[in-house]
């Protein structure tokens, strides 16, 4: 007979036997680490990412495919790049130096326009309507690849106002698979153990919470108890490793040279996270959806990225981790050709762009190109399916040989529709 998943008298009872046992197992020590020796580990232990998230829309005339002296172009010029033949916009001068180091995709021509269908689409990968929720990539490379030995989560989000924990992105993959949200790089609340409780005394406390909780789960579903456990064993290790969010710690010459703006900030924390040994750390920027005033914001925000992005790609590079890190920036969709009414640029699907660079990415590579005018797409198009193939190819996982368990339903990881960029790929 099926058990009632409803608690009974016995699912409360624990013997103090019990308690004292499980306690017995507890300890541990808190190591300080230098972040150099832990980026020079992570090398050795696999893949990471890092995925800039520029929300509302960067526009591609004024980044990665400028237009100028043409109707739509706008009043910024096109600059060479460390790669001969490759132009990008004057907003980018740091970039533009590190594009040797980069690839561009010109050419992704994908479907929804607004902002709550393109953000949830493009994260998502937009496979096939399988009747479920699917991850998002930082949920899905969680999965995929695991949080390796750090022992911190492997799905880290670094943004602007408030933290916590993000179940949603996991989708099917449940609740285990979210993204740790540092609302403005903080660390989370009430991380920290009171002052009033030992250490000793919290190791007790989590080893009865683990006791209790192997009780509960008997003939259950467990998916709700696993995260539950998988975030009280996260912050166990996060505290732990307390220094990551000590931006004392930080040399005056980086927070120079990242900016002293929100993405600059959030992006040297993203840096110390991807040393630390985090597998995808994901630093969303807002702001971006620019239908008014579209010159001067853009204008503003571009440059800000610029430096920190820059800045980024150069340390990565330095440190030996660019080889084993994938570096994604990118937006929901890109920005009209023509310019409104209010001096702005609406939402364009149509023909957008994005960089990327790092392990599996050929260097100084461009794929697709728009028309003279950049309102199309003049080569093939590409979907997000499309780079979401390329992207688990660059970290050595095959789409067509990789399926995830719904529950015992088979499922892809990408659109079958789609393939790889093999033009993006080393």
């Amino acid at each position: 007979m099926a058990r009632s998943p409803l608690c009974t008298p016995r699912d409360h009872l624990l013997s103090r036997r019990q308690w004292l046992g499980a306690t017995a197992l507890a300890g541990a020590s808190a190591l300080a680490v230098n972040p150099l020796t832990i980026a020079a580990e992570a090398k050795k232990k696999g893949k990471q990412v890092l995925f800039v998230w520029l929300d509302g829309g960067l526009s591609q005339l004024e980044s990665w495919d400028p237009k100028p002296n043409t109707p739509f172009g706008g009043p910024f010029r096109a600059i060479p790049t460390s790669v001969p033949g490759i132009h990008i916009s004057e907003l980018l001068p740091n970039s533009a130096k590190q594009m040797h180091h980069l690839a561009l995709v010109r050419s992704l021509c994908t479907q929804d326009n607004s902002h709550s269908a393109g953000v949830e689409r493009i994260q998502r990968g937009d496979p096939k309507n399988r009747g479920v929720t699917y991850p998002y990539f930082g949920s899905a490379v969680a999965k995929l690849l695991g949080s390796g030995d750090s022992g911190l989560p492997p799905y880290i989000h670094v943004k602007p106002l408030s933290g916590g924990f993000m179940p949603k992105d996991a989708g099917f993959l449940g609740p285990k698979f979210g993204a740790l949200a540092l609302g403005d790089g903080k660390a989370p609340d009430n991380l920290l153990r009171p002052e009033t409780m030992t250490a000793e005394e919290d190791n007790e406390r989590n080893e009865l919470r683990n006791l209790v909780d192997q009780r509960y789960a008997e003939n259950r579903r467990t998916n709700t108890m696993e995260a539950t456990r998988y975030v009280f064993n996260m912050a166990a290790q996060l505290q732990k490793r307390r220094d990551l969010f000590d931006i004392s710690t930080y040399s005056p010459k980086d927070v120079e040279r990242y900016g002293k703006h929100e993405i600059g900030r959030h992006m040297l924390i993203a840096r110390r996270m991807l040393e630390a040994g985090v597998t995808f750390v994901k630093v969303s920027s807002f702001g971006w959806d620019t239908h008014g005033d579209n010159f001067n914001g853009q204008g503003s925000l571009v440059p800000q990225f610029d430096q920190a992005f820059a800045a980024m790609i150069s340390d990565l590079h330095e440190r030996g981790m660019l080889e084993h890190t994938l570096v994604i920036a990118m937006s929901e969709f890109g920005r009209t050709p023509r310019i409104n009414g209010h001096l702005g640029r609406d939402h364009w699907p149509e023909a957008w762009s994005l960089a990327m660079g790092g392990t599996g990415i050929k260097k100084g590579a461009v794929v697709g190109k728009t028309n003279d005018k950049g309102t199309f797409v003049a080569t093939d198009e590409h979907d997000i399916g499309h780079l979401f193939h390329t992207w688990f190819r660059a970290l050595g996982i095959d789409p067509k040989k990789t399926e995830y368990d719904n529950e015992g339903q088979p499922l892809p990881i990408a659109h079958e529709g789609c393939k790889p960029l093999t033009e993006a790929l080393a």
